[in-house]
């Protein structure tokens, strides 16, 4: 006995549903493990390092002094003019550093004596919200600071920068808030 063209239709109509089910099943599981993986590389993953220094004052000053304490300011009462991100071959003002902080960029400083080769694979991160500069008197030899957090690296820095990066870069008190059109020239422009 053969099917009528209704229950034939009727099992066609099935297929394309299961096969649509399917399709939408498939493409939601990609969606759901794709944001797992990045809430957990930019939020869950430890950073070898970090520090974290919660609770900065956002307070603005003219010709405001920060010691030098051998690290970068991760925040603090800051000059109310903000320093233009990229590359800077000589030092940085901190006090306009830190009002980049505050906007979302990330400072990557090296001590000044780190090897040519080295400072290039530095300059590399260099974009809209990282300033990349040397520090003298750095303890260390390379420091990436981000408003409320700062990791230390002796020798060149691991993947653990990267995270660094993703982690921070764009997340300061004013995230959004522009990192040109301030003051600086550096020699390549974020």
């Amino acid at each position: 006995m053969s099917k009528s063209l209704k229950d034939r239709r009727r099992e066609q109509l099935m297929r394309e549903r299961r096969k649509r089910r399917l399709i939408i099943g498939s493409i939601t599981a990609i969606v759901v493990i794709g944001l797992g993986a990045l809430i957990y590389a930019r939020f869950l993953q430890t950073i070898p390092g970090l520090q974290e220094f919660p609770g900065q004052d956002r307070g603005h000053a003219v010709n405001v002094s920060i010691p030098d304490e051998g690290l970068p300011p991760v925040g603090g009462v800051h000059n109310p003019r903000w320093l233009n991100c990229g590359v800077y071959r000589e030092p940085v003002d901190s006090a306009m550093a830190v009002h980049s902080l505050e906007h979302g960029a990330v400072w990557i400083a090296y001590h000044p004596d780190l090897p040519e080769d080295q400072i290039a694979e530095l300059e590399a991160y260099a974009d809209n919200y990282t300033i990349v500069a040397p520090y003298p008197g750095l303890i260390t030899d390379v420091v990436a600071s981000a408003w409320g957090a700062q990791v230390q690296y002796e020798g060149m820095p691991d993947d653990s920068l990267d995270l660094f990066m993703a982690r921070y870069k764009g997340q300061g008190p004013e995230p959004g808030a522009t990192c040109s059109g301030g003051v600086g020239s550096p020699v390549t422009a974020g």
